[in-house]
C-alpha cells in the first residue's frame, strides 16, 4: 500500500519518553508495515542495533488515515516520525505545519522522474494495478476501457480514497487518464465494485478469498506470491493507458521530543540496510539503490507509461475527483 501479510497482530505498545534507560523513537505508520511479516520487525532490529534506543512502531491506519490522526492530535501527538504518507498527501501534510525539514544529505534516488523535497523523504515506490488470478481470469483488461466493457463477472474490490492511499491513487489514476470525463467513468465502473474497504489489506484479502475477480493493488504484489508461496497464478493487469505511480515518504514532526534521534532514523531509512528490507517485506521498489532485486521482480509487469500529478496540484484535483467518486457510488 504494497503491504502483504498484514493479517498478523499489530504492534501498539504504550508510549513513553524512555524505555528503561533508553530513549524511545515513536513512528506512526500503516497497519501492514507493523505486521509480523511486514518491514517493522526487521527495521526495528537493525536500527536498535546502532541507535541505543527503543524504536516503537505504532499502527495508525492506512496512509490517508495516518495524516488525519496526526492532524487531529496536533502538537500533542506522541509521534516523532510519520512513515507511510505518499506523494498525493504531501501538500496537505506540508500545509498542516506539523512537519519539519529533514536536513539530510541524501543519496541519489532511483524513482522514475526523481524526487526532491526538503521535508518528506521517500523510502519506496511502485505502480498501482489491478491484480488478478490467472486461473480465474483468462484475458485481463488491457486498459480502463477494456475494464469498463468487460463481461459482468469481471468485478473489482477497491479502497476508500478518504482513508487509503491506494484508494486515493485510483481516483487520481482515473482522473489522469480521463480528465473531465472521469465522472462518467465512475458511473460505468461502479456496478463492478463489489466492496470498498477502509484499507489495502481488507481489499486484497477479499480478492484472495474470491469475493472479486480483481483487486486494486500494485504491479509488485505478484512477487510476494512467487517468493513466499511459490505461486505464480497471480498477475497484474497492464493498462496501455499507463499506471499511476505511488511514492511513499516519511517525515519528522516539528514538535518531536527526540529530533536528533529522528534525524538518525531518517538517514538510516535512506541507507542500504533499510532499503534492502523493503522489496520482500513491503513488496515495493526501494527508493534508493540497494543491490539486486530478487529474481521474481524481473518477471513483474512493467507499465510503458508512468502517471503522476505534481504533489502541489493534487489537493485541488483530489477534491474534484472525490466528489465525482462519491456521487457515482451513491447512485
Amino acid at each position: 500500500m504494497r503491504h502483504l501479510l498484514a493479517a498478523a497482530a499489530l504492534v501498539t505498545a504504550p508510549l513513553f519518553a524512555f524505555a528503561g534507560d533508553k530513549p524511545v523513537l515513536t513512528v506512526y505508520t500503516y497497519d501492514s508495515f507493523v505486521s509480523e511479516w511486514g518491514p517493522a520487525p526487521a527495521v526495528e532490529e537493525a536500527f536498535e542495533a546502532v541507535c541505543d534506543c527503543d524504536l516503537d512502531f505504532v499502527a495508525a491506519g492506512d496512509g490517508a488515515a495516518l495524516l488525519g490522526r496526526v492532524k487531529l492530535e496536533g502538537k500533542r501527538s506522541d509521534a516523532d516520525i510519520v512513515l507511510g504518507l505518499d506523494a498525493s498527501l504531501v501538500a496537505g501534510a506540508r500545509e498542516s505545519g506539523l512537519f519539519a525539514p529533514h536536513g539530510q544529505d541524501l543519496p541519489e534516488n532511483g524513482i522514475p522522474g526523481g524526487w526532491s523535497d526538503d521535508t518528506f523523504i521517500p523510502y519506496d515506490w511502485g505502480y498501482f494495478s489491478f491484480v488478478y488470478d490467472k486461473t480465474r481470469l483468462d484475458t485481463p483488461p488491457a486498459s480502463f476501457d477494456d475494464l469498463l466493457n468487460a463481461p459482468e463477472d469481471v468485478t473489482i474490490v477497491i479502497q476508500d480514497p478518504r482513508t487509503s492511499t491506494p484508494g486515493l491513487g485510483l481516483l487520481l489514476w482515473v482522473r489522469h487518464v480521463y480528465g473531465d470525463e472521469a465522472a462518467g467513468v465512475w458511473e460505468k465502473l461502479s456496478p463492478r465494485i463489489v466492496t470498498v474497504t477502509k484499507g489495502w489489506w481488507e481489499a486484497y484479502s477479499a480478492f484472495l478469498e474470491g469475493e472479486a475477480m480483481m483487486a486494486l493493488s500494485y504491479t509488485t504484489s505478484p512477487a510476494y506470491h512467487v517468493i513466499v508461496e511459490e505461486d505464480d497464478t497471480k498477475a497484474a493487469a497492464v493498462f496501455g493507458d499507463g499506471h499511476y505511480m505511488q511514492i511513499e515518504v516519511a517525515a519528522k514532526l516539528a514538535d518531536t521530543d527526540a529530533p536528533e534521534l529522528a534525524d538518525r532514523f531518517l538517514a538510516f531509512m535512506a541507507g542500504e540496510e533499510f532499503q534492502t528490507i523493503i522489496p520482500t517485506t513491503n513488496w515495493m521498489y526501494p527508493a534508493y539503490p540497494a543491490g539486486d532485486l530478487p529474481d521474481a521482480f524481473d518477471d513483474l509487469a512493467e507499465p510503458e507509461k508512468s502517471l503522476i500529478f505534481r504533489p502541489e496540484d493534487t489537493p485541488e484535483i483530489r477534491e474534484t475527483a472525490l466528489a465525482e467518486w462519491l456521487e457515482a457510488l451513491s447512485k
